[in-house]
């Protein structure tokens, strides 16, 4: 059963955690380059790979004892919130551009700059806590690939409008919010449990 609490606040911490990351970037520039939709599938593919070892990798520490799961888990979200706190402004980054628009191509581009630049990722790492702090898989792995589905849509399609609207440095700062109340929580819960 899908839990829809989990899967929100999934979504909402792993959306706000990637809007600044350099795939939205690299999603709007490939998506000004090429057929939003060949791109969108290749990232949204790398995305679900991601997502999916995220998420084994999160059930495995579930098999540890709770206490040092939330410790775990708590200080791995304060170093998150640190992590995007003393994060510089990322630069719009040269992609190297598909020989042709073939579908094969353009989604491959798209699939292989997303699978190289997220593993080890803040939000991979992230989501891996996440199914291990909730012990539900598929709520954690749908609200995360969602999410990232989402901000990559955005980066596509209409990123730079967002941005002018919305500061980045906000966005980032009400993610490490977010993230830092999570790692206190879970380190509270290590220390009351």
């Amino acid at each position: 059963m899908i839990s829809f609490t989990v899967t929100a606040l999934v979504f909402g911490v792993v959306f706000l955690a990637e809007l600044p990351d350099k795939t939205a970037l690299a999603g709007l520039v490939l998506g000004t380059r090429y057929r939003a939709s060949y791109v969108f599938a290749g990232v949204a593919a790398a995305f679900a790979l991601h997502v999916a070892l995220a998420v084994a990798a999160g059930s495995v520490l579930t098999l540890l004892p709770q206490q040092i799961v939330h410790a775990l888990t708590g200080v791995l979200f304060l170093g998150g919130a640190a992590m995007l706190l003393m994060k510089k402004d990322e630069d719009d980054e040269e992609i190297r551009k598909p020989e042709n628009q073939s579908f094969w191509k353009v989604s491959g581009a798209g699939f292989m700059l997303i699978l190289v630049a997220e593993f080890g990722d803040l939000t991979q790492i992230m989501t891996a806590n996440l199914a291990a702090r909730y012990e539900d898989p598929l709520s954690v792995g749908l609200g995360a690939v969602l999410a990232l589905w989402a901000v990559a849509g955005l980066g596509i399609v209409g990123g730079k409008a967002l941005m002018k609207r919305v500061p980045l440095r906000l966005i980032t700062q009400i993610a490490a919010l977010v993230m830092l109340a999570l790692g206190l929580w879970s380190l509270w819960e290590a220390v009351a449990g």
